[in-house]
């Protein structure tokens, strides 16, 4: 359940490429004027938006906002106007990269997104990159990290329904899951495998098997060895594939509680969900903290950034 609010009467593309084009003029930006369009259409509409602003005034509208425009109120809207596969593209870059290296963000991307929405990032990463993300992500890895994170981001997995799913081989890989990991092979060729080729129907219906069979969730037989950075990326990865709103819900928690603000994974987490599951997000974050993801927010950021983020969290008087 998307949470971004599109008005019901929506203006052509040439009349909000004419109002962009007129907040960036005089002596100050109107950035509410930005907010106010942008904030409030979909990826198709600010596609258009895009490309007419291209076709009347001969500039990349994105090149525009990077020059008007400044610190985290900049990067949210920046983000949010590139093409969501243009966005990933981009954020599985920088996630390799070591000044702002966090390698938990490719394993959301590539375990959250439809198969066929990963597939066409991989192809804007290699329009934009002149090289490969499954070459960048091995290049920029070693170790037990690469052998999980390069099958994840390498494979097309099939996205598969719940009338789909084998129950036989989900309660046969049920047992290998477990086998495996109660025997700390973690690594094991046969455990990768499994959570990086198979559907995430199959996946879930080999978790709730191992649930019922073995007593515990799959997370819970891996707390005990948490502190190891790889087992921390197999638990992200389970858990990005498994309950999705969870896992963002977490991410925010911790942005949020943490000493300063974690302007980057806020940022992230609400361009890229606004259009996808973000209300069933604010759900699970209402249900785990008892506050109003949009209150948290609002008392955690301020100014054009925090009237930004409001508006894609759908916020009434954003």
């Amino acid at each position: 359940m998307a949470s971004l609010k599109i008005p019901a009467n929506i203006p052509l593309p040439e009349e909000d490429s004419e109002q962009l084009h007129k907040a960036f003029k005089g002596w100050g930006t109107n950035e509410g004027m930005i907010i106010s369009i942008l904030a409030h259409r979909n990826a198709t509409q600010r596609s258009f938006i895009r490309a007419v602003y291209a076709a009347n005034y001969n500039k990349d509208l994105l090149k525009e906002l990077d020059g008007e425009l400044s610190g985290d109120f900049e990067r949210v809207v920046m983000l949010w106007t590139l093409d969501p596969t243009e966005r990933d593209a981009y954020l599985a870059n920088e996630s390799t990269k070591m000044f702002t290296k966090n390698i938990w963000v490719l394993v959301e991307i590539a375990c959250t997104r439809p198969s066929l929405e990963f597939f066409k990032t991989k192809q804007a990463y290699h329009v934009r990159y002149k090289t490969s993300l499954e070459e960048d992500v091995a290049y920029h890895t070693s170790g037990n990290i690469r052998k999980l994170l390069v099958p994840l981001v390498s494979t097309f997995r099939y996205d598969g329904n719940a009338d789909e799913v084998n129950v036989k081989l989900a309660r046969s890989e049920a047992k290998t899951l477990h086998k495996k990991i109660t025997e700390k092979a973690y690594t094991d060729e046969d455990l990768i495998r499994i959570l990086t080729t198979r559907s995430k129907a199959q996946i879930n219906a080999t978790l709730n098997h191992f649930k019922d069979k073995f007593g515990s969730s799959i997370n819970k037989f891996l707390k005990e060895d948490s502190n190891d950075d790889y087992v921390q990326l197999l638990k992200t990865a389970i858990k990005c594939l498994t309950y999705p709103e969870k896992y963002f819900e977490k991410v925010l928690r911790r942005a949020i509680n943490r000493m300063g603000t974690d302007e980057w994974a806020l940022t992230r987490v609400v361009t890229t969900r606004a259009e996808v599951d973000l209300e069933r997000i604010k759900e699970e974050y209402l249900r785990r903290n008892s506050v109003p993801l949009d209150r948290a927010i609002a008392n955690d950021t301020s100014g054009d950034y925090k009237d930004m983020l409001l508006a894609l969290l759908g916020h009434d008087h954003a």
